[in-house]
């Protein structure tokens, strides 16, 4: 039997309560409030997440199949699908935003020990990438992989100024890292950095459609030709810096425009490819 506290409870433990019943006050966010008040609205809507579920309906069949654990959680009972869809519609979005500000309290730190260049980029800079996690194959039979084992895909943007995740996307072990480009929500000016698997030209050149910029590997046979050669320096590692056309079908049909490619030393040359 188990006597600890779940790991739910652990998980809200780590929430700056106080900061938050300030926050709620600054907004009278639980005046006239008899029920479901704003931090129970919070603890309802992060069990949902981190149980994955998909509707009012579902949350309330979750929680009511849960009642003798609700106490231990933090609620006294599972709400009513109406009571909780007029909570979500009442309360006020500020509270929760002025909650999950934390990424602005690093917002002028250093880029770990990356170039000073970096650096003095007034901009965010993200790097984007994916990590596979092995599932056993007889408890986990909804997320397929392959024929032996089970997995999921934590698909992650990381803002490198303080290492905070700014998105996060989970999905089954078979979604390709490019895909999440598709859901990915692009901030005009930041930099995006991600690996040579997330190139297919159409969903990066949606970013540089939207004002921001990513810098990534470019893959091997990638047909294009030179525009023009910029000064570069040798001595800090760039063999050269050049403005190209991409010449190859699919990318003339996707991309109508040029695109900045410098030649790095670094990784036997590598070619890192940016809009």
């Amino acid at each position: 039997m188990n006597v600890g506290k779940t790991l739910f409870a652990q998980i809200m433990e780590l929430v700056p309560w106080k900061t938050f019943g300030r926050i709620v006050d600054r907004h009278q966010g639980d005046a006239g409030v008899r029920s479901l008040g704003c931090a129970d609205v919070f603890r309802i809507m992060a069990f949902s997440q981190l149980t994955w579920r998909e509707s009012l309906r579902d949350i309330n069949v979750c929680l009511t199949a849960n009642q003798a654990k609700l106490f231990h959680m933090g609620l006294k009972e599972a709400p009513a699908r109406a009571t909780l869809a007029d909570a979500l519609n009442l309360r006020d979005w500020r509270i929760y935003q002025g909650l999950a500000r934390a990424r602005t309290l690093y917002a002028n730190d250093p880029i770990g020990s990356v170039a000073s260049e970096i650096n003095t980029l007034n901009a965010a800079v993200y790097a984007l990438d994916s990590s596979t996690i092995d599932l056993c194959l007889s408890v986990f039979d909804w997320a397929p992989f392959r024929s032996t084992k089970t997995a999921v895909k934590l698909h992650t943007l990381l803002d490198l100024r303080g290492s905070i995740p700014a998105f996060i996307h989970v999905s089954d072990g078979k979604m390709g890292d490019v895909n999440v480009l598709d859901i990915l929500p692009v901030e005009a000016g930041a930099f995006y950095m991600m690996d040579r698997g997330y190139v297919d030209f159409a969903r990066p050149y949606r970013l540089h459609q939207a004002g921001s910029f990513f810098v990534t590997r470019a893959k091997r046979g990638m047909r294009a030709g030179r525009v023009y050669s910029a000064t570069s320096d040798r001595g800090a590692g760039v063999i050269c810096d050049q403005r190209i056309r991409l010449t190859g079908f699919t990318p003339q049909r996707t991309i109508p425009s040029t695109c900045d490619v410098s030649v790095s030393r670094a990784r036997s040359r590598a070619r890192r490819l940016s809009f």
